[in-house]
C-alpha cells in the first residue's frame, strides 16, 4: 500500500534536516585553526608594555580572515546599513572623517571615531578607556543606540542564515555555532593585524634612510623631540603614552575618564591617541574641534587653558612658558606629522573589505 503524499514528504524533509551540510568540515575531523605569526620589526618589540594577545584568543589565519569579514559586515547593524568599517574607513587609518559618527538613523555621537591601528600594544579602549580589551570594545558597539542600534540575539540569528558563515566559524573555532563572543573575538583578531610601521618616518629614522623625510620634516622632528616637546605624551615608536591626560582644551560637557571613574581629578581627561598616520585622521580631539594639524598645533602654541585645575603635569612646559614656536616652526612640525603617513597600511588589500 503507498503510502499518502504529504507523508513521503514529511518524512524526505526529516531526511534532509537529521543529514549535515556536505559545505560544512566535520567537527570530528578538526585539528585546530592555523596559528598566524605577525612579522613586527625588532623595534616595536622591545617596549615596556607587552604584547596584548589574550590566551583565549590567539591569531589564527582562520579567525583573522572571519574578523575581516565581519568587520564589514553590515547585518551587525539594525537596518543593514553600516558596519564597523563604516566609522573606522581604511583609507582614513580606519578612523572617520566626520566630526563625530553617525548612527543608523543619522544620530549624533558623542565622540569622534578613533583610529585602529598597532592595537597590540593597548590595554583599554574609548577614549574614557571603558573597555579593557579589544573584545569588550567590539562588544560594544552593536547594542549602543546611537551607533548600530542592534542586539546581540539579532545579530546571531542574522549571521547564521547568510551563506558561508556557519562554514567559516567552524574554521575558526571548531564548531559551526556562532554566538557574541565569538564574533567579537573574530573581529579583535583581525584588528590586531593592523599594523602601520612603514612610514617615512619609519625609513628614515629606523631604517636609515635618510632621502626618507624632506629637510622641513627632519627639522620637525627634531623639534618634535626637542623644544616643541611633543614627545612627552606622543612617544615614539606608537607616538602615544597608554594613559590619559588633561591637555588643557576649553572644558565641555564630555567629563571624560571621570564618567567611568567618578573622580574629580579625572575631568577632561581623555586617552593619549596615536599620531601615527595623523593626517589622514581629521578632524581632531575627542570631540573633532580641530578640523586641521594647523588648527591643532595653534593649540598647542597659544590656546592651552593654564588656568585648568586638572591640567596634566605632564603639560610643565606650557606651564612654565617654555613653549614658543615661529610660524616656520608650526610648519616643520606639521611637515613632520605628515611624515608618520604610512601608504602601505592604508591601501594593503589585506585589511580592505572582502564582501
Amino acid at each position: 500500500m503507498r503510502a499518502p503524499a504529504p507523508l513521503i514528504i514529511l518524512s524526505l524533509l526529516m531526511l534532509s534536516a537529521c543529514r549535515k551540510d556536505p559545505a560544512l568540515p566535520s567537527e570530528s575531523t578538526f585539528t585546530g585553526a592555523t596559528p598566524l605569526t605577525l612579522n613586527l620589526p625588532s623595534w616595536a618589540l622591545n617596549q615596556p608594555l607587552p604584547l596584548n594577545l589574550p590566551a583565549d584568543n590567539p591569531l589564527t589565519v582562520e579567525g583573522v580572515a572571519l574578523g575581516r569579514k565581519l568587520f564589514y559586515e553590515k547585518a551587525l547593524s539594525d537596518n543593514y546599513s553600516m558596519s564597523c568599517g563604516t566609522c573606522h574607513r581604511q583609507q582614513f587609518a580606519f578612523s572617520d572623517v566626520r566630526r563625530v559618527s553617525l548612527g543608523t538613523n543619522g544620530a549624533e555621537g558623542r565622540r569622534n571615531s578613533m583610529s585602529v591601528q598597532n592595537m597590540l600594544w593597548d590595554h583599554f579602549f574609548f577614549w574614557d578607556g571603558r573597555a579593557g580589551s579589544l573584545e569588550e570594545q567590539a562588544l560594544g558597539p552593536v547594542r549602543n543606540h546611537v551607533e548600530l542600534r542592534n542586539s546581540w540575539p539579532v545579530v546571531e540569528e542574522r549571521l547564521r542564515r547568510i551563506q558561508g558563515y556557519p562554514e567559516l566559524f567552524m574554521r575558526a573555532f571548531g564548531s559551526p555555532g556562532i554566538d557574541s563572543m565569538r564574533v567579537v573575538k573574530a573581529i579583535a583578531q583581525f584588528e590586531r593585524t593592523l599594523l602601520s610601521f612603514n612610514s617615512p618616518f619609519d625609513r628614515y629614522f629606523y631604517g636609515g634612510d635618510a632621502s626618507a623625510m624632506t629637510e622641513a620634516q627632519v627639522r620637525g622632528m627634531d623639534l618634535f623631540f626637542g623644544e616643541a616637546e611633543c614627545d612627552l605624551c606622543h612617544m615614539a615608536p606608537f607616538f602615544n603614552d597608554h594613559d590619559f591626560r588633561n591637555i588643557g582644551l576649553a572644558p565641555g560637557a564630555d567629563q571624560g575618564l571621570a564618567e567611568i571613574t567618578g573622580q574629580v581629578q579625572d575631568r577632561g581627561r581623555f586617552k593619549v591617541t596615536s599620531l601615527r598616520n595623523i593626517a589622514l585622521t581629521a578632524p581632531y580631539m575627542h570631540d573633532g574641534r580641530f578640523a586641521t594639524l594647523e588648527q591643532v598645533i595653534d593649540f598647542y602654541a597659544d590656546d592651552v587653558n593654564l588656568n585648568e585645575p586638572n591640567l596634566d603635569n605632564h603639560m610643565w612646559p606650557w606651564t612654565g612658558g617654555l613653549i614658543d614656536l615661529s610660524a616656520e616652526e608650526r610648519a616643520d612640525l606639521k611637515a613632520f606629522m605628515e611624515a608618520l603617513t604610512d601608504q602601505q597600511f592604508i591601501t594593503n588589500p589585506a585589511f580592505s573589505d572582502p564582501n
